[in-house]
């Protein structure tokens, strides 16, 4: 617009030469000289002054108008309305026509092989600042079905990141990677920089999930080794040894996704009908998975909820005692696993962030019919909901002591669903021992044993129908809804609530 305010003004400056005496020259006064004076400005003096004030403002007044500057086209219109009027209307487009732009495709900058692409769909979720429960120097991704190697070698090379894993999931029909990042970029950078490449369909953090106890679990004293059924609350608390005259949930499928559980446990001899390790690595037996097997299944010294189902031990978890960790890669490999098994529930006495890939699998665990039963968690009243038990699909499940008194660390929310016994629970341990263990977990587990035994009762059940029996058949206890859920459960009136 410079150069048209710049014209502007030289045009004033000529009509106004013409109009007017050249006041500029200083010379001296002849007094015989007579002195005249001109006339008004003439009616075409008014009107080039008028259209050339109008040339320079209105482009001005446009650009304040429209909020940014206008094109030259347009001004150039606008100025030969100006001089024309109506018919400068009429020329200006034909004089001053827009350009025509043409979009120029920038450089392949990366050489995929062309295939059909996702225009939508695509979710690649990068973690806010404040979650941190991830993997540091890992990635899962999914890629559009036909892509080949040198489209991943682009990514690999660019993103710095080096594959460690793939893996095909039955249950959801995903094919999911798992890399490791090389480089000095952070998880959510490298998230970033995949945006740009258009064949990965999804990508996520490789998150972090926690057993939901509240403390280490302490091994049982010799009073309760010599006796350990007199420790046992949650057997007269759930009503157990009535509910086991019409039920013991015999030979329904319970998937444990945990640690690594003792098989050779006198406690549980017989009940694991199979087992799958999801990291591959040789591991001694955990005290977590141990105690939550023998929370569902125990049948010789303790009395599990439902002591001759049969178990589907899946280690997903590693670590010792409670810093065991478990990643979304490895959750997934088990879950998967225990419905190719046929798995009828699946107990999951973790929790962790929200997790895309897993909820998508949770989605279609309980759409094949498995009851999926998880930990509220541990991390107290103010915490944010945790999942698994977040998810709409799962029964979360929170802890009360033997006096139906809440867990002070248990999560609130809307997510709980039912409390169970979870606070100084005597459970089995690694090596035939046996331990106290206290927190949501335990009580997830003794929740999974009697869905195990509404299913036994009536095989027909759907999950929906094992959590509308497990919330009716709840004895209320104080504390609000968002604490506690519908109250404690309870094995005898569940199993006489089910169908017949």
């Amino acid at each position: 617009m410079r150069p048209v305010a710049t014209v502007a003004i030289v045009l004033i400056a000529t009509v106004m030469g013409t109009q007017f005496p050249a006041w500029g020259q200083v010379v001296a006064p002849n007094p015989n000289v007579p002195i005249t004076s001109r006339g008004p400005l003439t009616p075409l003096g008014w009107y080039g002054f008028g259209s050339i004030a109008c040339a320079a403002v209105s482009p001005m007044i446009g650009t304040i108008v429209l909020g940014r500057e206008m094109t030259l086209s347009k001004v150039n219109r606008m100025a030969l309305s100006c001089f024309l009027g109506p018919v400068g209307w009429l020329l200006g487009p034909l004089l001053f026509p827009d350009p025509v732009v043409t979009a120029t495709p920038p450089p392949p900058e990366n050489p995929p092989p062309r295939g059909p692409r996702q225009a939508r769909g695509r979710h690649i979720d990068i973690p806010p600042r404040g979650v941190t429960a991830f993997v540091p120097n890992e990635i899962l991704f999914e890629v559009e079905d036909g892509t080949l190697g040198p489209y991943l070698n682009v990514v690999a090379r660019r993103l710095q990141l080096a594959l460690l894993e793939t893996q095909s999931f039955t249950l959801t029909g995903r094919t999911l990677q798992r890399w490791r990042i090389d480089g000095r970029n952070s998880v959510r950078t490298t998230l970033r920089g995949i945006l740009p490449f258009s064949r990965i369909a999804a990508a996520q953090p490789n998150f972090l999930y926690k057993f939901g106890q509240a403390q280490p679990p302490a091994a049982a004293g010799s009073a309760s080794q010599s006796e350990p059924s007199a420790a046992q609350y949650v057997v007269p608390k759930l009503h157990l040894v009535e509910a086991h005259r019409i039920t013991n949930g015999d030979d329904v499928l319970v998937a444990v996704i945990d640690s690594k559980i003792d098989s050779s446990h006198p406690d549980l001899a017989g009940v694991i009908a199979d087992q799958y390790d999801a990291l591959g690595t040789p591991a001694p037996a955990h005290m977590h998975g141990t105690g939550m097997a023998g929370a569902i299944a125990a049948h010789s010294r303790l009395i599990g909820v439902a002591p001759k189902v049969k178990l589907l031990a899946v280690r997903a978890f590693s670590g010792d005692k409670d810093s065991a960790q478990g990643t979304t890669f490895n959750i997934l490999k088990g879950l998967d696993w225990a419905a190719s098994k046929n798995a009828r529930i699946v107990n999951m006495s973790f929790a962790g962030p929200a997790d895309p890939m897993f909820r998508d699998m949770l989605a279609k665990a309980h759409g094949r019919g498995i009851v999926l039963i998880a930990a509220v968690g541990n991390a107290g009243p103010r915490s944010p909901p945790l999942y698994p038990a977040a998810d709409p699909d799962v029964i979360g499940v929170t802890a009360t002591d033997a006096e139906d008194r809440l867990l002070p660390q248990a999560n609130r929310g809307p997510q709980v669903a039912v409390a169970a016994p979870g606070v100084q629970v005597l459970e089995p341990a690694p090596e035939g021992g046996y331990q106290i263990t206290t927190g949501t977990s335990v009580a997830a587990a003794h929740a999974s044993g009697v869905a195990a035994l509404l299913l036994a009762r009536d095989p027909k059940l759907t999950p929906d129908e094992v959590r509308h029996d497990l919330i009716g058949s709840a004895r209320a206890i104080p504390g609000a809804k968002r604490d506690v859920g519908a109250g404690v459960i309870d094995a005898l009136a569940a199993v006489n609530s089910g169908k017949k």
